[in-house]
């Protein structure tokens, strides 16, 4: 059998890749194991600033573009909504907050997309003594029923191989890969953590920050917006809300922990007055980069083999932005950004003279 691409690895990245080759008119297989993967995991929430510090993101705004046409448009081919376009309020600790807020509202790269009217309006069940800032073009992706809705969509269709993929079957010609009884032009790893396994990329500095999440059933709260304080809590209906998320940079494992269950619960509880209940807690491990961008591009040496990874926190807008560059280099030679470049490691690491 004869194809385009093989692409390895089903999450954010490896799905977004499948989709542009949709558009692309490019045949393809994926593979996936289905034993490790981010994506399950995620909160999901997408916004064009960083929170913490209200500073500007790379490419924000065409990111947040083309988001806006990809997934509706998975949504059409799979017939789900998991796409959710809702407001963010920040909740302001202090004055000090609140002044770097306005500041930010004057900044060129961050004005389009913070209001300078305050909401002092109380929301019931959650404190503010300082009240909330809103942040514009925000929401939140389902990731796991965009995963699991897309996933069945290609096993429906035999375009999903769900098994463990086995390097030594792998064979690289200048001009063709073969696995097993498969041809291919290009080979994509968009693996997440688990490229530390992968022989071709295991030298490059995907570091991993473990991340844990709370259900949550709050009755009382009938929020709807998301807020953002030192945890964030996005309601996903029928009185559901996802509360996140820890950062964890030495635990490698997706078990649950007591200690980030109560941090979680503490951030819970200093952000809202009313009766909750915990239905479930969930972990994995975001592949972050140690210089934080993400890792696209070809393998130094096979111009056919190519990488695709280091969403790190941001894989919702990420994804699908990148997997776009990655498409529009392999078929039109449109150089890759310096930023995202993978290739910006390999004279560092001496792969390359």
């Amino acid at each position: 059998m004869k194809v385009d691409y093989i692409i390895v690895g089903a999450g954010l990245a490896g799905l977004s890749m499948a989709h542009l080759c949709y558009r692309h008119n490019k045949t393809f297989v994926l593979f996936d194991d289905d034993k490790r993967t981010s994506s399950k995991v995620a909160g999901g929430m997408f916004n064009p600033v960083v929170l913490k510090r209200f500073t500007s993101i790379w490419e924000s705004q065409a990111q947040l573009d083309f988001a806006e046409v990809f997934y509706p448009e998975t949504e059409r081919l799979v017939n789900e909504t998991f796409y959710h376009k809702l407001p963010i309020y920040r909740k302001f600790a202090s004055i000090e907050e609140q002044n770097n807020w306005f500041l930010a509202c004057d900044h060129p790269l961050t004005t389009a997309y913070l209001s300078s009217q305050l909401k002092t309006q109380q929301i019931p069940h959650i404190k503010s003594e300082y009240f909330f800032g809103e942040v514009y073009n925000t929401g939140y992706l389902d990731v796991k029923q965009f995963v699991q809705s897309y996933q069945n969509y290609l096993i429906q269709n035999n375009l999903l191989i769900n098994e463990h993929f086995d390097f030594s079957k792998l064979n690289i010609e200048k001009e063709q890969i073969s696995y097993k009884d498969l041809q291919a032009k290009q080979i994509v790893f968009a693996e997440g953590f688990s490229m530390q396994n992968n022989p071709f990329f295991n030298y490059l500095p995907l570091d991993g920050t473990k991340g844990e999440l709370l259900y949550v059933k709050i009755p009382n709260l009938k929020l709807k917006v998301i807020v953002k304080s030192t945890v964030f809590i996005i309601p996903v209906g029928n009185d559901i809300y996802k509360v996140g998320a820890t950062y964890n940079w030495q635990d490698k494992t997706d078990d649950t922990t007591d200690e980030a269950k109560s941090e979680l619960i503490a951030g819970l509880e200093s952000l809202i007055d009313c009766d909750y209940e915990i239905i479930d807690h969930v972990a994995g491990i975001r592949p972050t980069v140690k210089d934080r961008r993400p890792l696209v591009g070809a393998h130094y040496k096979h111009q056919n083999v190519y990488i695709l990874n280091g969403l790190g926190t941001r894989g919702v807008l990420l994804g699908p932005y990148l997997a776009d560059k990655l498409i529009q280099n392999i078929e039109n030679n449109v150089p890759l950004d310096t930023n995202i470049n993978v290739a910006r490691y390999y004279k560092k690491l001496q792969l390359i003279k």
